[in-house]
């Protein structure tokens, strides 16, 4: 299980895998490739980006969304971080073999309504059954295509010591949702899923900082430390992390402190990890305030020159500790 949350060991599997595929757009390890040998790849003057997804999700259903919008918006969050507006969608419906109709069809609802609402169409479907106990009621797996409208294209690479690091809203709200609806730890608290579209506060980012957007990501499995690990390797620099700036809600906080799990490595479905140029800290800001997803965003931590790769987070004691990859994740399948 631990190959797939989103730490070393799920980055040791894709490192070992990747020779095979021999992609150069995968070089990267983003969530969308840039479309570069297809004929005509463009849209007008935008080139196009591919991303594709699976959601395992359990249960299918919990506080603030469900396995069929959940996939829309992971779907398009890979676009969004890519600096993409999305365009179009495909499903793959994976049925367990004795799913009740009627929940499939409430997920396929739950998916095309949430995809109308971020103006993407479905243009593609593929529905397969397995064997009762072989697939845990419902998979999805979904494939994005978006056009780049960020000039220049977003990456790690971009990052330069003095920079600003920015989260668009509340971290962990999402995990904890899903680890609540399983039913197992009798916790009262009422947390309900970020599950959102981020293109949105994308959009606003590319608008008001132009070329001081340097890179963005969103923060799913292993969540913002994770992501930002991750950041700080890809651009051989350090990221210093103010703890107590990192938005979280209350009855997240809470769950969190209970259950021993450090929000900065749970789940997100709606949190924009962005890395802007000193000079854009404040208009990105209030681009994001502006936006639905953006309305608690802050400025969370700085790029440095110091250790290569490393990220420190600031705690609200004072202290200082080295935030680094998780061997695995505390909380499966909650995407």
């Amino acid at each position: 299980m631990a190959h797939g949350a989103g730490g070393t060991a799920s980055r040791r599997l894709v490192e070992r895998c990747l020779p095979h595929l021999g992609g150069t757009a995968l070089a990267e390890l983003g969530d969308a490739g840039l479309v570069e040998r297809a004929a005509g790849a463009r849209v007008g003057a935008a080139p196009l980006v591919l991303t594709t997804d699976a959601f395992v999700v359990r249960p299918l259903r919990f506080g603030g969304g469900s396995i069929g919008s959940l996939a829309v918006h992971g779907t398009l969050n890979d676009l969004a971080a890519a600096g993409a507006r999305p365009l179009a969608l495909t499903a793959s419906f994976v049925l367990e073999e004795g799913l009740e109709l009627a929940t499939f069809e409430a997920e396929v609802a739950a998916l095309g309504e949430a995809a109308r609402r971020c103006d993407v169409e479905v243009v593609a479907a593929d529905t397969k059954v397995v064997e009762r106990g072989h697939a845990d009621g419902l998979f999805i797996a979904t494939t994005g295509l978006g056009a780049v409208v960020a000039r220049p294209a977003p990456s790690p690479r971009r990052m330069a010591p003095g920079d600003r690091v920015l989260v668009s809203g509340p971290v962990a709200d999402h995990g904890i949702a899903v680890l609540l609806a399983r039913g197992e730890l009798h916790l009262d608290a009422e947390v309900h899923s970020d599950s959102a579209s981020l293109w949105p506060a994308a959009e606003a980012l590319i608008e008001a900082c132009g070329p001081g957007l340097r890179t963005m990501r969103d923060a799913t499995r292993g969540g913002v430390a994770t992501v930002l690990c991750e950041l700080a390797g890809a651009a051989g620099l350090e990221v210093e992390l103010d703890e107590a700036a990192v938005p979280l809600r209350g009855p997240t906080r809470g769950a969190c402190e209970l259950l021993g799990l450090d929000p900065l490595y749970v789940a997100n479905e709606g949190c924009l990890v962005a890395v802007v140029a000193a000079a854009s800290a404040d208009a990105a800001l209030a681009a994001l305030h502006a936006t639905e997803v953006g309305r608690e965003a802050a400025v969370v931590g700085e790029v440095t020159a110091g250790d290569r790769g490393r990220v420190v987070g600031r705690t609200a004691f004072g202290g200082r500790r080295v935030l680094d990859l998780l061997a695995g994740d505390p909380l499966p399948r909650i995407c």
